[in-house]
C-alpha cells in the first residue's frame, strides 16, 4: 500500500525528521496529483487540492503520520553572466518576456539549457556556460492557486 499525502509544509515546520526523500527535477515539482517513487523504493500518491510548485526542502505530510523531504535534483542549466547589473536587468526581462523558469541571483541568471535562448542571450553580450546544479527558478505570477493560470507559459484565457 503506497503512501497517501495532501499536505505540503514549508522546510523548518515539521516537528520531526522526514521519514525518506524524493528528488524531483524543477519540471517535476510543479504538480496536483502524482506517484512520487522515493530513493528507497517506495510510492507515494500526491493527491493535493490545487497544483504547487514544490520547493527543495519541502514536506509531504503523510497520511497516518511522518513526513517526506523533497529534494531539488541537479540538471543540465546555463549559467548567463551579464556585463553589469543593468545588463542583467535587461537580460531577465528578455527571459521573462517569453515565460521562462528562471533564477535570477546576484551577479548570474540559471535557466534550462536551450540553444535558441543561448544563442539569443549571447547575441545580447551575456557570457553563458553550462553548468550542472539544482534549479530554483522564480515563481512567477502564472503559478500559484489564483488567476486561471497554472504550468509554464500555458494562458487559459476565461470569458
Amino acid at each position: 500500500m503506497p503512501y497517501r499525502s495532501t499536505e505540503v509544509l514549508s522546510p523548518g515546520t515539521a516537528d520531526k525528521a522526514p521519514l525518506h526523500r524524493v528528488t524531483l527535477t524543477h519540471d517535476q515539482r510543479h504538480l496536483r496529483r502524482k506517484l512520487l517513487h522515493l530513493e528507497n523504493e517506495d510510492v507515494v500518491m500526491l493527491d493535493l487540492k490545487e497544483p504547487v510548485m514544490l520547493a527543495d526542502g519541502d514536506l509531504l505530510v503523510l497520511e497516518g503520520g511522518g513526513y517526506i523531504e523533497v529534494k531539488a535534483a541537479e540538471e543540465a542549466l546555463y549559467e548567463i553572466r551579464p556585463r553589469d547589473r543593468l545588463h542583467l536587468v535587461e537580460l531577465a526581462w528578455h527571459l521573462g518576456n517569453r515565460h521562462l523558469p528562471a533564477a535570477i541571483e546576484e551577479g548570474r541568471i540559471l535557466i534550462a539549457r536551450d540553444p535558441v535562448i543561448r544563442a539569443m542571450l549571447e547575441g545580447l553580450g551575456a557570457t553563458v556556460s553550462e553548468v550542472v546544479e539544482s534549479f530554483h527558478p522564480l515563481r512567477g505570477a502564472y503559478h500559484g492557486t489564483g488567476g486561471g493560470h497554472h504550468g509554464h507559459g500555458h494562458h487559459h484565457h476565461h470569458g
